[in-house]
């Protein structure tokens, strides 16, 4: 059987630790496209003269050519300018929205069945470019962005209540900014609410309820603590394996739960945009929308988030 072909459209940090991790899992061949000379080329090389050492099998090519992603199953576009400190991700739409351009193009010329995942920012009106561009169903374009908000998510949770992150189920909704929506009332600790385990620890509600809202706000602001201890870019160890999870439920058929932005098309009372929700993933990408009933206060935060998702996307040339 032949292997899959995995395309990454941008070389830096993301595309490189992506590189990295589809070879150790052998999900594929890989080409890493990325407009710097010798760059992708290098970090292929390095990457591939590791098989030996961790006993993959795959093939490794890094190009500045467009063409060599020709006949890619999945695309995965990390390409854009990283934030720096006190950016927000919205900052970054002017030059990121040219270099989409670019890549949509490239995309639509030389690899067009293939599934896109985009994880490029700002993710929301990202994604939405790349489809207008391509023209791609939407159940073959997806954006990465709930699943390392989740994530980073049950990692202040875990760390709260000195439990092992595998314990932890969490889950965040909407645009993939300061408004995000983390769900408290659906996360829980081996399925123990934890609303419950955080009033046990600290012995009354008020407290307990100001320690929730302190890791909300963490959540929100996760990347941009990130990018200001770093100083020189943003996170890439954590976007990357979050990337990951949606490939593999892909080019496996897993069938997995995970929030991703999709296109809505009225569930969640959202129609025309991309937001993000608790999607199936699966060998036909997007195959299913895992809708549910929020309460007044979780959809007044949906609600907010959406906003910004829209105004956002009109910004859009």
């Amino acid at each position: 059987m032949a292997r899959k072909k995995i395309a990454l459209i941008g070389g830096g940090q993301i595309g490189g630790v992506l590189a990295q991790l589809c070879a150790q899992r052998e999900l594929g061949d890989v080409v890493l496209f990325d407009i710097v000379e010798g760059m992708p080329q290098g970090k292929c090389l390095d990457i591939a003269e590791v098989g030996p050492v961790e006993g993959f099998d795959v093939s490794l090519k890094g190009t500045n050519n467009y063409a060599d992603i020709k006949g890619s199953d999945v695309v995965i576009v990390t390409a854009g300018l990283p934030r720096k400190p006190g950016m927000s991700r919205d900052d970054l739409i002017g030059v990121n929205s040219k270099i989409m351009s670019q890549v949509a193009e490239g995309i639509k010329t030389y690899a067009p069945n293939s599934f896109v995942i985009v994880i490029s920012n700002p993710l929301d009106a990202m994604v939405t470019l790349c489809q207008r561009i391509t023209g791609f169903p939407t159940n073959r374009i997806i954006g990465q962005a709930g699943i390392l908000d989740s994530a980073r998510f049950a990692a202040f949770i875990a760390w709260e209540l000195g439990v092992s992150v595998r314990d932890v189920t969490a889950m965040t909704l909407g645009g993939h900014g300061d408004d995000m929506v983390p769900l408290i009332r659906f996360t829980s600790v081996a399925g123990i609410p934890v609303m419950e385990l955080l009033e046990k620890k600290y012995g009354n509600a008020a407290k307990a309820k100001e320690v929730m809202d302190a890791m909300v706000n963490r959540t929100r602001k996760a990347g941009g603590e990130v990018v200001a201890l770093l100083k020189t870019g943003s996170a890439f160890f954590s976007p990357a394996s979050a990337t990951l999870a949606m490939l593999e439920s892909i080019l496996k058929d897993q069938k997995r739960v995970l929030p991703c932005c999709v296109y809505l098309n009225g569930e969640f009372g959202v129609k025309g945009y991309f937001v993000g929700v608790p999607t199936v993933l699966g060998a036909a990408g997007v195959e299913k929308v895992v809708e549910f009933k929020l309460n007044a206060e979780e959809q007044a935060m949906m609600d907010k988030s959406v906003a910004a998702v829209k105004e956002l996307v009109g910004t859009l040339k």
